[in-house]
């Protein structure tokens, strides 16, 4: 299965080229000029990673990776930007808990390594999560403390035929002896 990836940047040339270099990488490459565009997309179906430019004008990448985030928190979310400002960054860790904060300009051989990493985590994951939710097979579970007497009763049983047939009394129990 091909991972999708949506970019997001105002500037078209950053687009064409990260289209252009990542080609050959097997993704699905998906552009957006804006963050509207961007929200756009999403509202036809989920994408695997997202990467957006922080400086765009009206929303901000950060503000849009919030929105990714809260619509989606299995979506991995990427801000690429050439202005990183401190609050750029805690916006983008504190409301839209991004995976990675990347600097422009970024060789595309970074790039994707970043994303192949982030997916491998993301499917180890959820991996770990579906197995942890299986039940566990029979000679994996923990036995109940019933199956445990039954078994301890079938062994004094054998060692000991008989000890198991009982008649109740109203004054209690009384074990036969044979």
């Amino acid at each position: 299965m091909s991972t999708n990836v949506l970019f997001v940047d105002d500037e078209p040339q950053v687009l064409s080229a990260l289209r252009q270099a990542l080609r050959k990488s097997g993704l699905r490459i998906e552009p957006a000029p804006s963050a509207e565009a961007a929200l756009e997309r999403l509202a036809r179906g989920p994408v695997d990673v997202v990467v957006s430019d922080e400086r765009m004008p009206g929303t901000q990448g950060s503000e849009l990776l919030a929105l990714v985030r809260a619509a989606d928190p299995h979506t991995i979310r990427i801000l690429l930007t050439g202005q990183a400002s401190v609050e750029a960054a805690v916006r983008a860790v504190n409301d839209a808990a991004v995976h990675r904060f990347l600097t422009k300009p970024c060789p595309p051989n970074v790039l994707l390594a970043t994303i192949r990493e982030l997916i491998e985590q993301r499917d180890a994951e959820a991996a770990k999560a579906a197995h942890a939710a299986a039940p566990a097979p029979p000679e994996e579970r923990e036995r109940s403390r019933a199956e445990i007497r039954i078994d301890e009763l079938e062994a004094l049983e054998l060692e000991h035929p008989g000890i198991g047939a009982v008649e109740r009394t109203p004054d209690g129990v009384i074990i036969l002896q044979e």
